[in-house]
């Protein structure tokens, strides 16, 4: 099963189940998907968080030349740009890529409005996150995602290879199984750099508007705080 390709429309399930019963490790599902997907089938989607930082790490030992793509919302923290330009000069083998939405900021403010990630976060999300998402994934078989099943409830399910109903591909999440102590165990252990805001008490960092430092156990709780969302879009089904 591990010599098998598969895609979002050859799907089966019983296959999959067992597929992901011979996947023992992180590692190796990684060398399963660079191995069976030719370059331009298989995209990492790296938000370049700490799980991001521990991915690139991976996948540089596996693909030196992997395609790694950034959602560019233009509103993303300065310590993050400063971080993805330090990633570039350790791995300068990988294929990074700055992916910006159709929208400038100043377009969508005509077209919808001042600070519409206040008003109507979801949308804000649909237009400069999924929709360039989709148009990166258009010529793709399968992505990769960090996910990890402790990070809410929703990722629970998470399998190392998963049938992606939204984007209608595969999507492969190495890291399921690890903590946040194992993701920062590997980062200190192989001297990573990391985005400085995780000193500050923000574990999961998204644009600069709607992630705020947590309080508490809620490894997620700073993202879109004073609103009734836990997810950008891009990991729901819908």
């Amino acid at each position: 099963m591990l010599n098998e390709s598969i895609s979002f429309d050859t799907w089966e399930q019983e296959k999959i189940d067992q597929l992901n019963c011979e996947v023992k490790d992180y590692f190796q599902v990684l060398k399963w998907a660079y191995s069976t997907y030719d370059d331009g089938e298989l995209v990492y989607a790296c938000s370049f968080g700490a799980e991001g930082i521990v991915l690139i790490d991976l996948i540089s030992k596996v693909k030196k030349d992997a395609r790694i793509v950034f959602l560019d919302t233009g509103l993303h923290f300065q310590e993050t740009y400063k971080l993805i330009d330090k990633v570039k000069e350790k791995y300068p083998t990988l294929n990074i890529e700055l992916k910006k939405p159709n929208l400038t900021l100043l377009e969508q403010k005509d077209e919808y409005g001042d600070d519409l990630w206040k008003r109507n976060p979801n949308l804000c999300c649909q237009l400069r996150k999924v929709e360039p998402l989709k148009e990166v994934l258009t010529e793709s078989i399968a992505w990769i995602s960090g996910l990890r099943r402790d990070q809410s409830p929703a990722r629970k399910h998470l399998k190392f290879i998963n049938k992606d109903e939204k984007f209608k591909l595969v999507k492969i999440c190495p890291l399921i199984d690890w903590t946040w102590d194992d993701v920062w165990t590997y980062i200190q252990l192989n001297q990573l750099p990391y985005n400085e805001l995780h000193d500050n008490n923000y574990p999961s960092i998204g644009c600069l508007p709607c992630t705020q430092p947590v309080i508490g156990d809620n490894l997620r709780g700073g993202r879109w705080a004073n609103h009734d969302k836990t997810e950008c879009g891009l990991h729901l089904d819908k």
